[in-house]
């Protein structure tokens, strides 16, 4: 008999919530996360913000590794003032077998009675196991998008304002925008190339 995972019992009549997720990929962790996470906190004692794809790294889509972007996070979230004691940073690795999906997060994370998240998959399969889902309001989202933000940085476009001050200059000490465009580099010869001199 399958067990239901049973949510913990609210411990804060302030709040809403006893302790929240926060999921996501955060390549990078930037100013829409941070205010996601504030949101969440307004609602919840505590967060537990998820660093999915935590084995993905060095490729276009995920540039930066599960310990790159905790760190991205606790710079921000202490930067912006928020207590140690009120969040946890848990990598999660993939599983590509979405029906198992929610009980493999809730074996690895600590326990948790209410989701946050926009993403159509992770909003849907919590819900089918059972989980309250809340939608988090968008923060400048045509441009506090880590899709825009790596697409700046390939493009040599400024992006570092759309972050966490503490997070820009992180990614410069690591060499990310450096690792970025080496990795959009390729291997393949052109056409025109091979051709030779006409």
């Amino acid at each position: 008999m399958r067990e239901t995972r049973r949510p913990i019992e609210s411990s804060a009549e302030s709040k809403g919530y006893s302790r929240a997720l926060y999921p996501g990929r955060f390549q990078p962790f930037h100013s829409g996360h941070l205010e996601a996470v504030k949101y969440v906190l307004s609602n919840a004692s505590e967060v537990i913000v998820m660093i999915g794809s935590a084995l993905q790294s060095h490729t276009l889509k995920n540039p930066f590794t599960s310990g790159e972007r905790m760190m991205m996070v606790r710079l921000a979230l202490t930067e912006a003032g928020i207590s140690p004691d009120r969040y946890y940073i848990v990598p999660v690795p993939d599983l590509e077998i979405h029906g198992i999906w929610v009980s493999h997060v809730c074996s690895l994370v600590p326990r948790f009675d209410v989701v946050y998240s926009n993403e159509p998959l992770t909003r849907r399969l919590f819900i089918e196991a059972g989980f309250k889902v809340k939608r988090i309001p968008f923060y400048r989202r045509a441009e506090c998008s880590a899709t825009e933000i790596r697409e700046r940085m390939l493009k040599g476009i400024s992006w570092e304002a759309l972050l966490p001050k503490s997070v820009a200059r992180y990614i410069k000490e690591i060499r990310g925008v450096e690792r970025l465009r080496d990795l959009a580099e390729t291997d393949k010869i052109r056409d025109d190339a091979q051709e030779g001199p006409s």
